[in-house]
């Protein structure tokens, strides 16, 4: 059985900057060790959609999925630590995000299947 998370972010927005985001995220342009990480941690699916500068990241995860236990991993990790700096030059925080945070939880509001 899986949960999923549904998170926010924009990037900065200026086209070109953009492009390479999207460059670093093709099929097999991502480092394995980043990807690695991201299955280790219990993360069964992934999904980044864009809207003009925003984001949207889907995340399916499993049981075993801890978002502090990744976080710790993800520092100690220095391919993870070395990613999120080369991403985080194409990418700016949410007005509403809390300091620290860079991906922002976007909670469910409406199932169609609770409805009648």
């Amino acid at each position: 059985m899986t949960q999923r998370h549904v998170l926010l972010l924009d990037l900065i927005d200026e086209p070109a900057s953009i492009a390479r985001y999207e460059a670093w995220h093709a099929a097999g342009a991502v480092p394995k060790a980043v990807v690695a990480s991201i299955r280790t941690a219990g993360i069964a699916a992934m999904q980044i959609f864009r809207s003009g500068n925003r984001l949207v990241m889907v995340m399916d995860v499993t049981a075993a999925f801890d978002p502090a236990a990744k976080a710790r991993a993800d520092a100690a990790d220095p391919d993870v630590v070395a990613w999120e700096a080369l991403m985080d030059g194409f990418q700016q925080r949410l007005p509403w995000a809390t300091a620290g945070e860079k991906w922002v939880e976007a909670p469910l509001i409406f199932d169609l299947a609770a409805q009648e």
